[in-house]
């Protein structure tokens, strides 16, 4: 490295003060502003500098482990495919290549300053759904099969800048930072080239992948709950009543007057039976709502509620069944609430369309403090509206008031509506 050459004022006989100027900065200390041409180069050692190199030192012990992996589990993996327990390892260490890609991202993001977004959790086989599709959605996960070539391309890379690197600190000292940052940058450009999410697509598709599973598990739910109102009620009444319907026979001719008050007895249980399978039909799908939609269903709704509610509904047509029908039962589960928990005097609905997408507000005067994970159906009602690309808000201070806001894709019946159906 050369020293600035002393100003001309300076006494020749005493040696001149070395220049720690930084490229690009103005002259300091006896610096002379008329000194001809630039101040000389100074190589910084900063402390980026030497996390860089860190860095690439690492990049040897880390690019070994990742290849005995990936050479690991593909070699043995391919090689027991044809046994049973060749796919599921195979399976199992694509999720732990998932690991090594993220203990990559986050040796990046603290050395060399790469913030890249972490992929979309792996996708998820449903619990209802076996084992088979597990495997395959494991075997298909692009972001681990991405850290798995990051891994195996990674080697020879990590020899050359190790060697480069070491070779550097003991020969090529005055250029090692600017050798340092060119190797990082490229090391930068794989990590986001690789290790990043690969678009919004991808995200999207795991989002739909677990919203699929939330459908699965709803209808199964509903099923039940069917199957068990069926079972415990109706049913129930329907053979106590075919019972005594049958002692009534028998007594008819010995007994006429007990036979009489028996199927009288039988008689008001038909109509419970009737009642209570009218109400189940309701809560499948409401005869209201398919024959004169939502206005008049949120308005039978609401005069069933404990509290005086006020219901606005302004839409130009109807939206397709299966979003009118999420919409119904969100306000009905939400008017549940408020007549159960809220202690309200009053409440309203107000539904309408804004854009492309429905909107559902229900509020009330209670006392507030409600949560979508406070156990009163809130968190179903998030899920339920998740999976058809919805959303879901509650804003309830403690002591109220509380509003409650679902959001809902918009498309209109007539759209919707094969010509001849």
């Amino acid at each position: 490295m050369t020293l600035s050459p002393p100003p001309p004022d300076r006494d020749p006989s005493h040696p001149a003060a070395p220049d720690l100027t930084l490229p690009g900065s103005a002259p300091t200390g006896n610096a002379r502003l008329d000194d001809p041409g630039p101040p000389p180069v100074r190589f910084a050692f900063d402390r980026c500098t030497w996390k860089e190199i860190a860095y690439l030192l690492a990049n040897l012990p880390t690019a070994i482990a990742g290849f005995v992996y990936t050479v690991f589990l593909v070699g043995v993996g391919l090689g027991l495919s044809v046994t049973v327990v060749g796919l599921p390892l195979l399976a199992l260490g694509l999720r732990g290549a998932r690991g090594l890609g993220r203990g990559e991202r986050a040796r990046a993001r603290s050395m060399l300053g790469v913030r890249v977004d972490e992929p979309s959790a792996p996708a998820r086989g449903h619990r209802d759904r076996g084992f088979f599709p597990w495997l395959w959605a494991g075997l298909k996960d692009p972001v681990a099969w991405r850290a798995l070539l990051y891994s195996f391309i990674r080697l020879p890379w990590g020899v050359a800048t190790f060697a480069v690197t070491l070779v550097g600190l003991f020969v090529l000292w005055p250029v090692l930072p600017f050798i340092a940052r060119g190797l990082t940058n490229a090391d930068r450009a794989m990590v986001r080239g690789m290790l990043s999410p690969s678009d919004e697509l991808e995200r999207r598709v795991a989002e739909l992948e677990s919203d699929r599973g939330v459908v699965v598990d709803t209808a199964a739910a509903d099923l039940r709950r069917i199957e068990r109102d069926l079972h415990d009620g109706a049913q129930a009444r329907l053979v106590a009543l075919a019972m005594d319907l049958g002692l009534a026979k028998e007594k008819l001719t010995d007994d006429p007057e007990a036979a009489a008050r028996m199927v009288d007895e039988a008689h008001g249980e038909v109509k419970v039976a009737l009642q209570e399978l009218r109400d189940l039909a309701r809560g499948i799908h409401p005869a209201v709502l398919t024959d004169r939609g939502l206005d008049a269903a949120l308005s039978a709704i609401a005069s069933r509620c404990t509290v005086p509610v006020t219901v606005t509904v302004d839409l130009p047509g109807r939206p397709v069944e299966a979003i009118e029908g999420i919409a119904y039962f969100t306000v009905s589960e939400l008017l549940q609430n408020v007549s159960k928990h809220s202690r309200a005097r009053s409440a309203s609905v107000d539904v309408r369309r804004t854009g492309n997408r429905l909107l559902i507000e229900v509020r009330d005067d209670g006392m507030g403090g409600a949560r979508v994970d406070g156990g009163t159906g809130m968190a179903g009602l998030a899920e339920r509206l998740g999976a058809v690309d919805g959303s879901f808000a509650v804003d309830s201070p403690a002591g109220g008031p509380t509003t409650v806001t679902a959001e809902l894709p918009w498309r209109d019946r007539a759209a919707a509506t094969v010509p001849g159906d």
